[in-house]
């Protein structure tokens, strides 16, 4: 869902430094997608499957959340610590599509052609990793989900989420703090399950995959299209909240800006 420092020789400090998502230059753009496609499959298995477990092992939904809220923290972070420094880890069109913004705007990040790459990388992914759960659970392996997520409220959950993820690492690449994006993106994911009343898709390639299954993590596919509107307004606010919380300061006459 973000970015690890490049992997290489070191920048020089005076040299930009890389949007959230930026990526060795010497990485090839079929090893990205695969790594963008993998990762993001690898998130809806653990978020599905480890939804399934809980609903089999306990009746009481409190727990059903806590155990598919742990699994998540930390198969995400995982994933981000090891598939950053190839792709950025993004799995998430929302980050992808705000790193192309950045970069359209004179910033470092994706190009259109690697925007053409990651987007459908990720959603195959999370549809590939929705039906490898319903195999591993021996469900169905494509059921329409049934669970119907259309209230307001939760659509402005959703914008919530998304918003705060956006601010979340955007604001580390501004400051200089990518090293901390697996703790820091995972944790906040964690947090966001419990705080926000949609649990916290924040991912709009995570909740086109969570249709294809009919257990605990899934979403009604007339939901999906409001789902998805509300995480990219969310996008669009935290760019916005990037811009103004950190924004560049002016160095006084005869000193160095920073």
């Amino acid at each position: 869902m973000t970015a690890t420092e490049p992997v290489g020789t070191p920048l020089p400090t005076d040299a930009p430094q890389p949007a959230p998502g930026a990526t060795p230059p010497r990485t090839p753009l079929i090893a990205r997608g695969a790594a963008e496609l993998v990762g993001t499959a690898a998130l809806v298995a653990i978020v599905v499957g480890s939804g399934i477990q809980a609903a089999e092992l306990t009746k009481d939904v409190g727990l059903q959340l806590l155990a598919n809220s742990t699994a998540t923290v930390f198969g995400l972070g995982v994933l981000i610590a090891l598939l950053g420094p190839v792709s950025g880890a993004h799995f998430n069109p929302a980050v992808t599509l705000a790193e192309w913004w950045t970069a359209r705007r004179g910033g470092a990040g994706v190009n259109a052609k690697e925007l053409g790459v990651y987007v459908p990388a990720q959603v195959v992914g999370a549809i590939a990793g929705a039906i490898l759960a319903d195999a591993m659970f021996g469900e169905p392996l494509v059921k329409w989900s049934t669970h119907d997520r259309s209230a307001g409220n939760l659509l402005l959950g959703e914008v919530v989420a998304t918003a705060g993820l956006i601010l979340l690492i955007f604001g580390l690449a501004r400051t200089d703090r990518l090293r901390f994006a697996p703790v820091a993106v995972a944790s906040y994911i964690g947090a966001a399950y419990w705080f926000t009343s949609s649990t916290s898709f924040a991912n709009p390639a995570v909740t086109i995959g969570r249709a294809f299954t009919d257990t605990f993590a899934g979403i009604a596919p007339a939901s999906v299209p409001a789902f998805v509107t509300a995480q990219l307004a969310g996008t669009v606010v935290g760019l916005a909240l990037v811009a103004v919380i950190f924004l560049p300061g002016r160095a006084p006459a005869g000193e160095p800006s920073a």
